[in-house]
């Protein structure tokens, strides 16, 4: 035990047996991914639980317990939930959670979903504020997700008509030749991330009749010339295989009462090596476009399983290295804003 270790003791209630299981999880594998997150012990004879480690992870771990209890009477406590718990809780943040945005949550039809640290509540923030934003960060961060979840409530509030989901057909580094089908059928692998999300929110036969008829969209990027979206939410996902030239294209259709926003990670990037990524130029020239927001995402806004923040912060050490760069730069956010770094080297 570390000399500078606090023991903190408490007791969950109503004592109830069935919750306590399903807190704990399957040989206690709910509390042994908190202890391995947090740094800390727990131990329990019941409901009577004990924490051992630095004072602040331990108040983490008792608040992620007490908060996962309440929750157990009512869903299963799986390692997916314990995740975004300790995601929430703000240890992974340069500052932990306030309460200001506490009470910010997306209302869709099937589901509440609230908003994973701080980045994500900013992400939200500036969907619903301003007309055009950009969500630029690593695999797992919730662009697409959160995206998705504030056009359906738009489209609930009756503030846009339609949902215009827009994407890229540019293959991760593979050929995949002729795709059998009408032009929708062809498109529709593309789409899977967020036709996924808006099962979840909405429900499949729910989707199946808004896309039946038009509400929901499906606009591929090439066909998308000449059009002029009003009154419409519309998402441009995978924005990082996009040119320069499509890019200025997707941004002039906006309408009249609609909203874009521009999702994409310029670490992926599927063009030819000489192409330009339309994503990486545009942020260098209009970061200080007023009405536009641009959210930042890292490796530690990850939300999937544990192993992907992990896989991307080894590929973040390795591409730092690379690049010549210290080698904690990667745990140390620069104060270089996103678009001030591409306005200096847009490549």
């Amino acid at each position: 035990m570390n000399p500078t270790d606090h023991t903190q003791e408490f007791v969950l209630e109503p004592a109830d047996n069935d919750m306590l299981a399903n807190l704990c999880g399957q040989f206690d594998e709910n509390l042994r991914q908190i202890e391995k997150r947090l740094g800390v012990h727990i131990s329990n004879r019941g409901n009577h639980f004990q924490v051992v480690g630095q004072q602040k992870p331990s108040l983490v771990g008792i608040k992620v317990i007490k908060e996962l209890y309440s929750l157990s009477k009512k869903e299963r406590i799986d390692p997916q939930r314990v995740q975004l718990y300790l995601q929430e809780s703000g240890m992974n943040e340069s500052e932990q959670v306030t309460d200001a945005f506490s009470d910010i949550s997306i209302r869709t039809p099937r589901k509440n979903i609230r908003p994973r640290g701080a980045n994500q509540r900013d992400y939200i923030k500036n969907l619903r504020d301003k007309e055009l934003n950009f969500g630029v960060g690593p695999a797992g961060t919730g662009k697409t997700y959160m995206a998705v979840a504030c056009a359906v409530e738009a489209l609930e509030n009756d503030d846009v008509r339609r949902i215009v989901l827009v994407r890229p057909a540019v293959e991760a580094g593979e050929r995949l030749g002729f795709l059998p089908g009408d032009l929708t059928q062809k498109v529709d692998p593309y789409l899977r991330p967020m036709y996924d999300a808006l099962y979840e929110m909405v429900g499949y036969e729910k989707v199946a009749r808004l896309i039946e008829n038009n509400i929901i969209e499906i606009a591929p990027l090439a066909f998308m010339r000449g059009r002029s979206l009003n009154e419409s939410f519309i998402i441009l996902d995978e924005a990082q295989n996009t040119t320069v030239e499509q890019m200025k294209m997707f941004l002039t259709r906006m309408g009249f009462g609609s909203r874009a926003i521009v999702t994409g990670d310029i670490t992926q990037i599927d063009l030819p090596k000489h192409q330009l990524s339309g994503l990486r130029h545009v942020l260098s020239i209009l970061d200080d476009i007023e009405g536009i927001g641009i959210s930042e995402f890292s490796s530690k806004d990850v939300v999937r399983h544990p192993m992907v923040q992990r896989i991307v912060e080894a590929y973040e050490r390795f591409e730092n290295v690379q690049a010549g760069l210290q080698k904690d730069a990667f745990s140390s956010p620069s104060e270089t804003s996103l678009a001030a770094r591409f306005k200096n080297d847009p490549s």
